[in-house]
C-alpha cells in the first residue's frame, strides 16, 4: 500500500509538472516589434498602442523599434534574419509583403518563405481626394476635365510602388484620366502639397486623409474599394462610380521569422487578438478610420497571397520598378 501511495504521488507530481509545462508561456521575456517605417505613422502607432496591453497578458516586455528604409524592406530583411523564437516580430503592411516583391528586382527578403503570419491587425482602404480648387465633384466631371485640359492634372503618391502610386496608375488605366505622377518621400509631404494646390490629387489611405475631408480641405471622389467606408458612407465606392477594378488599401499585420514554433505563433495570435478587444484600443484604432480584423494566422496567410497576386498584376500593367 505504501509503495502504491508513493507511485500515485509521483504520477500526480509528474502530471502537474507536465501541465505546468504545457501552460507555461513559450515566449521570451523580451519581444521586439520592428516597424519598417519612420516614427509617427499609423504603422508605428498601432504596435505602440497594443504592445503594453499584450505584454501584460503574455508576461513579456514588448518594445517597438523603428528601422525605416526602402519601402519597409530594410526592417523586413532584419526580422527575416532574426532568431525564430518569438523574440523578434515585424509590423508588416501590404506594401512590405504584397507589393515590394514585384517592384524590387532584387529584394533582400522573400515574403512567402521568410515569415510566419501571426495576425492581421487592421486595414483601411485608399480614397481618391482632390484639392477643392479643382473644378470637379465626381469621377465623371474629373474625366471630363482631363479631356478638356489634357496634361494639366497631377497626382501625388507616398513614393514609387506605394499603394497611392498603384492606385493612381489603376485610375489612369481604367478611367482614362490623363495625369502625371509626382512621387514623394512618404504620405505626409504628398498630402501637404495636395492641400496646398501644388498637386491636383492623391489616392491615399482613408486614415491619412479623413480629417481633411471632414474639415473641407480636401474633396473626396470615391473610396478605392467595392464597399463604402462605414465611417464615411456618403463617399461612393469604386463600384458605385463604375470603377470596380480600382482597388487599393493597406493592412497592418504582425509576422514572425519563418520556423517560429506553431505554439509560439498561436500564443502571439491569441494575445494580440485579446489586446484588440480592449475598448480603449478599439476606439483609438477606429477613430483613425481603421477596421479591426484580428484574424487567425491561416486567414492572414490567405490574405497576403490574394493581395500579392493582385498587386503582381497591377505592377506589371503599370511598369513600376525600383532598382
Amino acid at each position: 500500500m505504501k509503495k502504491l501511495l508513493i507511485a500515485c504521488c509521483t504520477l500526480i507530481g509528474f502530471v502537474c509538472i507536465s501541465n505546468g509545462a504545457l501552460a507555461r508561456d513559450p515566449l521570451p521575456q523580451t519581444i521586439a516589434i520592428t516597424v519598417p517605417f519612420p516614427p509617427g505613422s499609423t504603422s508605428d502607432l498601432i504596435p505602440r498602442l497594443i504592445a503594453p496591453e499584450a505584454g501584460k497578458t503574455i508576461g513579456s516586455t514588448i518594445i517597438v523599434e523603428n528601422r525605416p528604409g526602402a519601402n519597409g524592406s530594410l526592417g523586413a530583411a532584419k526580422v527575416a534574419k532574426s532568431p525564430a523564437d518569438g523574440s523578434s516580430l515585424l509590423l508588416a503592411t501590404t506594401g512590405v509583403l504584397a507589393i515590394n516583391p514585384w517592384i524590387y528586382p532584387k529584394l533582400s527578403y522573400n515574403p512567402e518563405k521568410d515569415f510566419e503570419p501571426v495576425i492581421n491587425i487592421a486595414s483601411t482602404p485608399n480614397v481618391l481626394v482632390i484639392n477643392p480648387k479643382i473644378n470637379a465633384n465626381n469621377i465623371r466631371e474629373l474625366v471630363a476635365l482631363s479631356k478638356s485640359s489634357p496634361g494639366t492634372l497631377t497626382y501625388a503618391s507616398a513614393g514609387n510602388g506605394s499603394t497611392s502610386h498603384l492606385c493612381g496608375e489603376s485610375l489612369k488605366r481604367y478611367s482614362g484620366i490623363d495625369m502625371t505622377h509626382i512621387p514623394y518621400q512618404g504620405p505626409a509631404p504628398a498630402i501637404q502639397d495636395v492641400l496646398g494646390g501644388q498637386v491636383s490629387m492623391i489616392c491615399d489611405n482613408f486614415s491619412n486623409v479623413i480629417q481633411y475631408i471632414r474639415s473641407g480641405r480636401l474633396k473626396a471622389i470615391f473610396v478605392a474599394s467595392k464597399e463604402r467606408h462605414p465611417q464615411a458612407t456618403d463617399i461612393p465606392s469604386a463600384l458605385d462610380v463604375g470603377l470596380p477594378d480600382v482597388e487599393a488599401g493597406i493592412w497592418y499585420g504582425i509576422v514572425a521569422p519563418a520556423g517560429t514554433p506553431k505554439a509560439t505563433v498561436t500564443t502571439l495570435n491569441a494575445e494580440f487578438a485579446k489586446a484588440l478587444k480592449d475598448p480603449a484600443i478599439r476606439a483609438k484604432l477606429e477613430s483613425l478610420g481603421l477596421k479591426i480584423i484580428a484574424d487567425k494566422p491561416q486567414d492572414f496567410a490567405a490574405q497576403i497571397a490574394r493581395d500579392s497576386a493582385r498587386f503582381q498584376k497591377d505592377v506589371k500593367l503599370s511598369g513600376v520598378s525600383i532598382e
